[in-house]
């Protein structure tokens, strides 16, 4: 289909372009590739700005490459609905582009007798959710799968595979501009306003970057990390505040990798959006432990690359001003510290492995990525656990994707998409 020009603007020559996407990462490139891919519209003219010099720079680009089945998530639920739907389009979107994925199934482990009912609530949620490749193990079961695990019951859940999401990323970014959609790094939006369409076109928005001015009729915030500031510079005052979570991995050294053969979780609390520690194979050999959910004052501050002091100070103050954050640590201090403590300590981090696999030791481990969770919290100090869109006059807020988003991420582009009026 027929590219629709991006119109000059007769004031500076800046070209208006129907969607600016704000966000580079799986989300936004995603939401971009929807846009310009779908047959039944006009192929609208696009911008995907992009903060950092690269893509995948922050959650696509530091992750364990997980694509979810759909298991936890209650039935209904965002989540639920778009990890199932999402799952199959990653695996063809991957099939296409002949990026290494594997669909290798994924164990999850119940160790005590106090976690059995939360893996029936597991399964049952799973088969609600259309899983099909379920299957439910007895602790010999489980033994004959993973010989170095321990665990009295097991669900084996077929669906779930193993990716590089970068690659997806980057796929997607080489397709948008296939499609003559622009992406443009290096472009951190600093102000956004609106201003009059003039002779009866809609009203525009104005973003500010660091790479210059760009105009543009619909506004889709996919920020991450920083979508909660991009609402409130389009003026929103949103009920949530991202606070950051820090997740550290661990590796398993190669002499050790015979441990585990497959991804092996334990049974989540159900009251936390956070997995455990789990093991995770990647599709280039290596197996990731971990990671770990602690707070951290910077929504930038990965291990060992420190942020400026004055980011770090905005962040922190962003978070101690937030009167969710101290009803959250209130409730949960005890299991704060903890995190802080595994973060901390490579023993700590093995002994909690070594629930699910006892013959880990602190030496079988070395230090590997580091990643920050964008997590929404609410007003009250509940931790937002399901996907939230906030939907406006030409504008889409995606105001928390946490995980599963990157396996959801192209059925969360189909969602926006269908909702952007560009025609």
């Amino acid at each position: 289909m027929a590219r629709h020009d991006r119109e000059p603007d007769p004031l500076n020559a800046t070209p208006t372009f129907d969607v600016a996407v704000i966000g580079g990462g799986i989300v936004g490139l995603a939401t971009a590739w929807a846009l310009v891919n779908d047959p039944d519209r006009r192929r609208p003219s696009l911008v995907v700005l992009e903060a950092e010099d690269r893509l995948a720079a922050h959650q696509s680009g530091r992750n364990s490459g997980v694509i979810h089945s759909g298991l936890p998530y209650a039935p209904g639920s965002l989540k639920a609905r778009l990890a199932t739907d999402g799952r199959e389009r990653m695996v063809r979107f991957c099939e296409e582009e002949e990026i290494p994925h594997q669909r290798c199934g994924k164990l999850v482990v119940a160790v005590e007798e106090a976690e059995l009912p939360r893996l029936d609530e597991l399964e049952r949620r799973g088969r609600a959710n259309g899983l099909r490749a379920l299957t439910r193990l007895d602790g010999d079961e489980l033994r004959e799968r993973e010989p170095h695990a321990a665990g009295l019951a097991a669900l084996h859940v077929g669906e779930t595979g193993i990716v590089d999401f970068a690659e997806v990323v980057r796929a997607l970014g080489r397709r948008v501009r296939a499609a003559d959609g622009e992406v443009r790094t290096g472009s951190r939006v600093m102000a956004i306003r609106r201003e009059a369409g003039g002779g009866g076109a809609p009203p525009r928005w104005v973003l500010e970057t660091r790479a210059g001015e760009v105009r543009a009729t619909w506004l889709v915030n996919c920020a991450g990390l920083q979508s909660d500031r991009v609402a409130r510079l389009a003026g929103h005052r949103p009920e949530v505040r991202i606070v950051p979570f820090r997740g550290d991995y661990f590796e398993l050294v190669a002499a050790r990798r015979h441990l585990v053969r497959g991804p092996l979780y334990p049974v989540a609390d159900p009251a936390l959006p956070f997995l455990g520690v789990h093991f995770t194979p990647t599709v280039d050999g290596s197996v990731e432990v971990g990671p770990n959910a602690r707070p951290v004052a910077c929504r930038h501050g990965y291990r060992g690359e420190g942020s400026g002091f004055g980011e770090t100070l905005r962040d922190a103050a962003a978070t101690l001003g937030w009167p969710g954050s101290w009803r959250l640590w209130a409730h949960y201090w005890r299991l704060g510290i903890d995190e802080v403590v595994r973060s901390a300590s490579r023993t700590a981090f093995a002994r909690a492995a070594a629930r699910l696999v006892p013959e880990v030791r602190a030496a079988d481990l070395v230090r590997g990525i580091s990643g920050i969770r964008a997590q929404a919290l609410d007003r009250d100090g509940r931790l937002v656990d399901d996907f939230r869109f906030v939907f406006g006059d030409r504008e889409v807020h995606v105001l928390n994707a946490p995980s599963p988003a990157a396996t959801a991420s192209l059925a969360i582009g189909a969602e926006i998409a269908g909702y952007v009026e560009t025609d």
